[in-house]
């Protein structure tokens, strides 16, 4: 079935949306949708899988635990996050969607 990574944004903009776009054994990939969604103050994923995020669309800033420098992602900017990183959102753009691809393995 054909599906398009644009269509149907959430319009509830008050929470982001997690979309599973494949689930197989082995390998998820995700469509997130946020609207100006950061991490709340003290919290950090961490995970037990390894993540690539790419942003399509919009912006994001992320924080890794023990560096200094944020990472900041523009569309076609993607990231590596190796399992057990802990790393927060630090921002996403307000005011647009920021569209991101999230691969977990």
């Amino acid at each position: 079935m054909l599906k398009n990574l644009f269509a149907a944004i959430p319009v509830d903009t008050s929470r982001e949306a997690f979309d599973d776009l494949l689930n197989v054994p082995g390998l998820r990939i995700e469509r997130i949708v946020s609207h100006g969604q950061k991490s709340p103050p003290g919290f950090w994923y961490e995970q037990d899988e390894d993540e690539w995020v790419i942003v399509l669309q919009g912006s994001a800033t992320l924080q890794l635990e023990g560096r200094d420098t944020l990472v900041s992602l523009e569309p076609g900017d993607h990231y590596w996050i190796p399992a057990g990183l802990r790393h927060r959102v630090d921002a996403t753009a307000p005011g647009r969607p920021t569209i991101w691809l999230a691969v977990h393995r």
